[in-house]
């Protein structure tokens, strides 16, 4: 069964990898527009702030894949994820045109005034993002249900295409370089805007065709909805959480010219790390994809196994050889000590592969057996343990990027001993009468 495996998540498995690269080329881009470094800082905490509240609606994916199976269970789904798109773009420029701005930005995060009102600019040209993003996995989920992965990845590699493009296009742009942290801002929503049109494109021409021969299916109310979605909800809340106050404590520990060197070193480790593991996320899809499929999921288990071993692979060859220097300092343009400072933080950063991996095959299951509660309690652990290794790392001199990354990784593992338990562990290890029972898979699986 590897080959239908492989069929589907091969297309999302790439274009995640170079969509990651993408990423690199927009820092890239930044480290070579004048001030850089504030730049890089600056639309880096801004970029961790869109991401948090967006986070609520970064699993719409999963309610097309999972809840929308014909037409009219569609609409009352739509209608959620639209409303709550309004709502949180509405929060977002809010942080930029109202006070509640300047206590996040420079309050808790301690930066100067110059660099808060490069925050606000970003944040205020970013408010429509999360709304037009939602919109954007809703339709994609829709199109992985019928496995249409091929559409899905073509609409990534043009958002790919056209931001590269736009980068190189406005980097000699006089305008651009008046004020760099429109270049990033500019490439993202080109990109976007192609890859809402190709998504739109491929679901009328092959979601709803496809579905009209279906058997008809009930169709969700809010409170269904809402029941599905909140966990999913409250997990992608506390993973963009996680990015901010990991910046917050950064930013606060190394003032001054070593807090923007430290974030801006965080800003490309991020993204930069996530090139090698995060495809793997799209693991989850291939059990509500193969559900009716009997026995699969043994399968799909020893497959993201050997998913996560060559995740790994690409992590040690990236982070632990001399071609590491080169992407830092050739590739990106870092400066000799911003690329040194990465050293470390990469190399931590590589331990994700199978901690991920396993993250990714236990979410594919929950979704099939429709149990998201059961992954709740993995939210509120992972960010304690981010809280207590930011607080605890320190008496060991582990500071900087490094700290940050530390704590992200510290975290990761936490969510998904939780994701274990939750889903799988407590009915193996606890007499069903205790554990409260199991749902029992939808289908073959």
């Amino acid at each position: 069964m590897w080959i239908p495996f492989t069929r589907f998540l091969l297309p999302l498995a790439v274009t995640a990898m170079v969509l990651e690269l993408g990423s690199q080329v927009l820092n890239a881009g930044m480290a070579r527009m004048p001030r850089a470094t504030e730049t890089l800082a600056g639309y880096g905490l801004a970029w961790g702030l869109v991401l948090f509240l967006a986070s609520p609606l970064a699993q719409a994916k999963e309610l097309g894949l999972v809840l929308a199976v014909d037409r009219e269970s569609l609409r009352p789904v739509r209608r959620f994820v639209a409303m709550a798109g309004v709502i949180l773009s509405v929060g977002l420029a809010s942080l930029a045109v109202t006070p509640a701005g300047d206590w996040v930005i420079e309050g808790l995060h301690g930066v100067d005034p110059h660099l808060g009102a490069i925050v606000r600019v970003a944040l205020l040209w970013l408010a429509p993002y999360p709304l037009l993003k939602a919109l954007s996995l809703l339709h994609a989920g829709l199109l992985l249900r019928a496995r249409r992965t091929v559409v899905v990845s073509y609409a990534t590699l043009a958002n790919l295409g056209v931001s590269i493009a736009t980068v190189f296009l406005l980097l000699a742009v006089p305008l651009v370089r008046a004020e760099p942290i429109r270049l990033p801002i500019l490439a993202l929503y080109a990109g976007l805007a192609v890859e809402l049109g190709i998504i739109f494109w491929g679901y009328r021409r092959g979601w709803r065709p496809a579905q009209r021969a279906g058997a008809p299916a009930p169709v969700p109310g809010y409170g269904a909805i809402i029941r599905f979605f909140w966990p999913l909800a409250l997990i992608m809340v506390i993973q963009e959480l996680s990015r901010p106050v990991i910046n917050l404590f950064v930013a606060r520990q190394t003032q001054g010219d070593a807090a923007g060197a430290a974030l801006a070193i965080l800003t490309v480790v991020y993204t930069l790390g996530r090139l090698p593991y995060g495809w793997l996320n799209e693991i989850r899809s291939l059990a509500p994809a193969f559900q009716e499929q009997r026995g699969a999921l043994a399968a799909i288990r020893r497959f993201a196994l050997a998913c996560g071993g060559i995740s790994f692979a690409m992590m040690l060859l990236l982070f632990w050889t001399p071609l590491r220097g080169f992407i830092l300092e050739g590739l990106i343009g870092l400066t000799p000590a911003l690329a040194q400072g990465a050293v470390i933080p990469l190399r931590i950063i590589s331990f994700l592969s199978f901690v991920v991996m396993a993250r990714a095959y236990l979410h594919g299951v929950a979704l099939v057996e429709r149990r998201t509660a059961a992954m709740a309690p993995s939210a509120p652990a992972r960010f304690a343990a981010i809280l207590a290794a930011l607080m605890l790392l320190p008496r060991w001199g582990i500071t900087g990027a490094t700290l940050g990354i530390s704590a992200l990784v510290t975290g990761f593992v936490v969510e998904t001993l939780l994701v274990w338990w939750g889903v799988r562990g407590r009915a193996l290890l606890l007499p069903a009468s205790s554990a409260g029972g199991r749902a029992a898979p939808s289908g073959p699986l």
